[in-house]
């Protein structure tokens, strides 16, 4: 019964669940039934995250609408992407409700064999004739007429892997070789597999996840530290081992110059152009001309340059406010969760604001030109279906977290 409420939350009617009274056994009254009411979840939450999700669906729209004007697209119809988003938000939200069925225990029984499978399809991405290359890249594998990127699994399944590890190694966490050093490993196998692919955008999230949870977890202080200069000194290593990502820089530092605007420099020279044309308050839902061919991945990765034209500085700043609450609501979860003494699901929920929280930051800093070019999309609202499904599928294990916060905190059983 108390399943089928939860789902009808989903749905709109978790407030008329609140407000079902139902009998509970309780050891308080010596066993005798007494009152209590069903628990939904965090409301506002859920309403913020269908509101992003909404604008970018509109938003994608907008972004894409003209690209069957392309040669390259011509075999499209206008409305392509928009259908292919609209799909892959159902599929996801479907498959979200689905996980917002299962309890947290069950998912701190399976994130290392989550984890292992995420690492394995990464593995089998990289073999030819299996996964799919586009740009030079290979990260996707065809699952039927759709594709499905397993960088984007290994943010939850690293995420969830590190929330379990950090549980059962409480009492050497002071320990650098027994608490962290196979922690690392781990995420080492993960970026070696990801720089192959090459996705160092997805294995810096990973990493940052990692990295936060192990904080959060309560390791040493000084052995954070270190750990963190390691991984920010193997970044820098990396970049100047690679002469495109060196490029890269290169045109961050200057855009403007006759050998990047049309090289390296073109996406966020043209970024920069279309947030300046928007102004305070945008030239008008449809009216960006950026969009026009002119701005590649405009529906993907530079989405937020579209809505800066589109609706100016008031536009950013509300995406900004929206994804710095949604952070922070995430992250007061997760502390609730660790107050009622449920560790592994108070890393999870803080695990997923950083998660979301830094790859929104990354992404709005690299179309703001505040950051060097790299290839992450905004949660929740650029085009991409497997990146949708696993942002859903995040914050329907928020929500499940703090659902059985609310039993807990009403006498109940999680």
């Amino acid at each position: 019964m108390s399943a089928l409420m939860r789902l009808s939350g989903w749905f709109g009617a978790a407030g008329r669940a609140r407000d079902t009274a139902i009998p509970l056994r309780s050891p308080r009254y010596g066993g005798a039934t007494a009152p209590t009411r069903v628990q939904g979840f965090d409301q506002a939450l859920l309403w913020v995250t269908v509101a992003l999700l909404a604008f970018g669906l509109v938003m994608v729209y907008s972004a894409s609408i003209a690209l069957p004007d392309n040669p390259k697209f011509a075999r499209y119809s206008h409305s392509h992407f928009l259908l292919r988003h609209a799909g892959f938000m159902a599929v996801a939200f479907l498959v979200s409700v689905l996980a917002f069925q299962v309890p947290v225990a069950t998912w701190e029984k399976a994130a290392p064999w989550l984890f292992v499978g995420s690492v394995v399809l990464l593995a089998v991405v990289l073999v030819p004739g299996i996964g799919k290359g586009v740009n030079g890249a290979r990260r996707w594998l065809g699952v039927g007429g759709l594709s499905f990127q397993p960088s984007e699994l290994a943010k939850l399944t690293v995420l969830l892997y590190a929330a379990n590890y950090m549980v059962r190694k409480m009492d050497v966490k002071e320990r650098f070789f027994r608490a962290v050093l196979p922690m690392a490993i781990a995420v080492g196998i993960v970026g070696m597999l990801l720089l192959a692919e090459p996705d160092m955008g997805a294995f810096m999230v990973i990493a940052v996840i990692a990295m936060g949870i192990l904080f959060l977890g309560g390791v040493n202080a000084r052995m954070f530290f270190l750990i963190a200069t390691v991984i920010v000194v193997a970044f820098v290593l990396m970049i100047a081992a690679s002469e495109w990502r060196r490029e890269r820089i290169f045109a961050y530092l200057d855009p403007w110059s006759e050998k990047h605007a049309l090289g390296k420099g073109y996406q966020l020279s043209h970024s920069l152009i279309a947030i300046g044309r928007g102004e305070v308050f945008g030239v008008g839902l449809g009216g960006s001309v950026e969009k026009l061919h002119w701005l590649p991945e405009a529906h993907t990765d530079f989405l937020l340059a579209v809505i800066g034209e589109e609706f100016g500085l008031v536009g950013v700043l509300a995406i900004i406010v929206a994804f710095l609450w949604m952070t922070r609501r995430i992250m007061h979860i997760g502390r609730q969760a660790i107050a009622l003494d449920r560790v592994f699901a108070g890393l999870v929920a803080q695990g997923v604001g950083i998660w979301i929280g830094f790859q929104a930051f990354i992404n709005m800093g690299v179309n703001l030109g505040a950051l060097p070019t790299k290839g992450l999309t905004l949660p929740l609202m650029s085009y991409g279906g497997s990146a949708i499904m696993m942002n859903l599928i995040a914050i329907a294990i928020v929500l499940r977290i703090d659902n059985e916060n609310r039993t807990l905190m009403r006498g109940g059983r999680a």
